[in-house]
């Protein structure tokens, strides 16, 4: 018989690590809202910092939870993830869902177990950027990726074929994905807090400043804004902190404002004021041009990765061609001289509603349990 509904499976929750919250931690937040009595397995869990966004009865972690300081420094004990993730016993469960960027995707599970994976990434640092960090890492750093590298690499390998379906979180990851592990994965993309994240009283009016919301990171190219905007003489807002601050405000003029940490309301309050959202970085995703978007602003994007999934030319904003100052002040000039409906922007975002991922994830582990049952095997 069909199966038709979720409800009576005993669901196992898999997630890489619970330190901060952040994109990854809200898409597992929804699956553990979908399931309300599914246990959560997880390599590290710091309580501190997590705050209440999970019950803490529901989460299970591995051995390294008692190893010294791994709550602190966990990415740098990545040798000892795949014995923690393979450890878990998973045998007793009808459905394992997997949230994974490093080893989650991992787990040994039996044969009467189907296994969803929602891949936020493969491990980059591992793959296709592992020769930008061998360059950017300290000598003791760069000789212990040498030392692991190739090891991780065959067990991150090995360890996709554990995986029965694969979900992506965008067009991005699904190619790297098949590149990667040589899977197909349909593309779910994360949700976004639109009925929060929403467009002022007047939508229309916005004040004449640009936006980041970043974390101050090499790789997000904030410093790319704040050229642009030194450079055309733009008022530009940032919000965000990170190890990259004290380098940035020694670029910024007069014209460019850190805002530092700031409460989701302020954020929000900035993205409805706003002019225009910058993005400068090649993500995986992309969460923030989205919100952006559901306050009714538009986004000048880099023209690559999650970006190709959210923004929409000419009518949610604009695309720059690469990595470069002269590219993104080009694509503020297009963005200047182009007029932007808000409620078609605002009316793109709500594609990604909370809402609407829900009813996706649902239809899509429905048609993998219906397959995985009716999978027959031939006896001679």
């Amino acid at each position: 018989m069909p199966i038709d509904s979720l409800n009576g499976l005993k669901v196992a929750l898999v997630h890489d690590w619970l330190i901060s919250p952040g994109g990854a931690e809200r898409v597992l937040k929804e699956f553990a809202y979908l399931f309300p009595e599914a246990s959560i397995f997880t390599a590290v869990y710091d309580r501190k910092t997590m705050g209440s966004m999970f019950a803490e009865n529901r989460i299970l972690v591995s051995y390294m939870q008692r190893v010294p300081f791994a709550k602190k420094h966990y990415r740098k004990m990545l040798a000892l993830m795949p014995r923690a993730f393979e450890e878990f016993d998973l045998s007793d469960f009808d459905l394992i869902l997997s949230s994974s960027s490093c080893c989650a995707k991992g787990v040994i599970s039996s044969a009467s177990t189907l296994h969803i994976s929602y891949v936020h990434t493969p491990m980059r640092y591992a793959w296709e950027l592992y020769p930008d960090y061998i360059r950017q890492v300290g000598f003791l750093t760069r000789l212990a990726m040498r030392i692991q590298m190739s090891s991780i690499r065959q067990w991150d390998a090995l360890s996709g074929i554990r995986v029965d379906k694969y979900l992506a979180n965008s067009r991005e990851v699904a190619a790297r994905i098949s590149k990667t592990y040589r899977r197909d994965a349909a593309v779910l993309h994360p949700p976004v807090r639109t009925d929060f994240y929403s467009p002022d009283s007047n939508p229309d009016r916005c004040d004449d400043y640009y936006l980041v919301v970043s974390r101050l990171v090499a790789y997000k190219r904030v410093d790319l804004a704040i050229k642009a905007c030194n450079k055309l003489g733009r008022k530009l807002i940032i919000i965000g902190s990170g190890p990259q601050e004290k380098r940035l405000k020694k670029l910024a003029g007069p014209q460019i404002f850190f805002l530092g940490e700031v409460s989701d309301s302020r954020i929000r309050e900035h993205y409805r004021n706003c002019r225009a959202f910058l993005f400068p970085a090649f993500e995986d995703f992309g969460i923030t041009p989205v919100e952006a978007q559901a306050c009714g602003r538009p986004v000048v994007a880099l023209g690559r990765g999650g970006a190709l999934d959210t923004v929409i030319p000419g009518l949610t904003g604009v695309f720059f061609d690469e990595q470069a100052e002269d590219s993104l002040i080009n694509g503020i000039r297009e963005l200047e001289n182009h007029h932007w409906d808000s409620v078609k922007i605002r009316h793109h975002a709500e594609k990604y509603d909370r809402k609407i991922f829900l009813s996706k994830l649902q239809g899509f582990i429905l048609e993998a349990l219906n397959d995985f049952s009716s999978i027959e095997h031939r006896v001679l």
